[in-house]
């Protein structure tokens, strides 16, 4: 591939303007030259705030999809819409990055596995909480042996009182659920990949809808409105992998809690254990000592610090561009991906069913 890439944006809401777009632009080596949403004014000014010279504007991403000068596409949409665009993408030869959750149901996920396979087209999910300083701290120390086997972890997306209130966010037709599939999934991701552990063997889950029904809630963005609220408004999951490793995932946008982490994880190993309170911290045992080490990563000087502040976005983003053009792996895998879409389907199916979901009666991407 030549040094510039051509990026095409599928979907300019918030998540495109907010995080894409912005990260793009400051890679020299990327051009944003296509644009497309529902809302042609929407395109518009994405286009003229964040594209190229003579980017274009599509009425039907179809047609986008045919230009054959764009390299990779970015995949910005409800969730109900992520697999068929990311797939028709892979088909018309581009490179795909789809937002998170990977695709609404389980089977749609393990098809985009399964096409970007036959297509050879690299495609990367945006679980960018992985690109945190402190998670590829934790990421090496994990890999070093530093916590030894882990057998229990918790996946943490807590929430006191933080509804988004926009969009699509509560329509279940559109995403496939609420703050599991919104939030809890990036605390899975961040579990499973600092566990290297995909092998999921039986899921019990629950879901509620117990603050929902209520008017004139507190609530970060306003009151959200009872009616529209159709998804559940916490959820949680207890997971047994097939080595028998435990990790218990909770996932909540209104929960009556003081103990508020989101994106977060708790590690427990045979030689160690880590969590992430106030920073990074690591708790084990020397000469039969138990000590407490923590680690803060906005600290200027600190051994660890790289000299320069990138936020989690922008490494996510040069990160997978520069996987595009040296064609290498991208650190997020459609496969991993698809394990957390299968668990989170999971967790829904055990919720609706009142039974565990064994998988080895189901279909896996791995």
């Amino acid at each position: 591939m030549g040094e510039q890439v051509n990026v095409a944006i599928i979907g300019c809401g918030g998540i495109a303007t907010g995080k894409h777009l912005p990260s793009l632009k400051k890679l020299e080596q990327v051009a944003v030259t296509a644009f497309y949403d529902i809302s042609m004014e929407r395109a518009q000014e994405a286009a003229g705030t964040f594209g190229a010279p003579g980017a274009k504007v599509y009425e039907d991403y179809r047609e986008l999809l045919a230009d054959a000068s764009i390299d990779v596409v970015h995949v910005c949409t409800p969730n109900d819409s992520h697999a068929e665009i990311s797939i028709a993408a892979l088909e018309a030869g581009k490179h795909v990055m789809c937002e998170k959750p990977m695709a609404k149901t389980a089977a749609d996920a393990r098809r985009m596995v399964e096409v970007a396979k036959r297509t050879g087209k690299k495609l990367t999910i945006g679980y960018n909480n992985r690109f945190r300083a402190d998670s590829l701290y934790l990421k090496q120390l994990c890999e070093d042996g530093e916590l030894g086997d882990i057998y229990f972890a918790k996946a943490h997306a807590i929430r006191r009182r933080a509804v988004p209130t926009w969009g699509v966010f509560l329509d279940e037709e559109k995403q496939g659920g609420g703050p599991l599939i919104d939030i809890g999934t990036h605390a899975l991701d961040l579990t499973l990949w600092l566990m290297n552990n995909y092998e999921p063997r039986v899921v019990l889950g629950t879901a509620y809808h117990k603050l929902s029904p209520r008017k004139n809630a507190a609530n970060a963005w306003g009151p959200w409105d009872p009616a529209k609220f159709k998804v559940e408004d916490s959820a949680f999951g207890m997971i047994v992998m097939k080595n028998g490793a435990t990790i218990m995932l909770e996932s909540s946008w209104a929960l009556n809690v003081l103990d508020v982490k989101e994106a977060k994880c708790t590690l427990c190993g045979t030689e160690g254990g880590a969590d992430m309170q106030d920073g990074l911290r690591i708790n084990g045992e020397k000469h039969s000592r138990l000590y407490v080490n923590q680690l803060q990563f906005e600290a200027k000087g600190a051994d660890f610090y790289e000299g320069k502040k990138e936020s989690m976005q922008d490494k996510e983003i040069r990160l997978w561009i520069d996987a595009v053009i040296h064609d290498k792996q991208p650190l997020v895998t459609p496969e991993q991906a698809c394990v957390v879409s299968e668990i989170l389907e999971a967790i829904y199916e055990s919720n609706r069913t009142g039974r565990a979901v064994y998988f080895d009666d189901k279909e896996s991407g791995i």
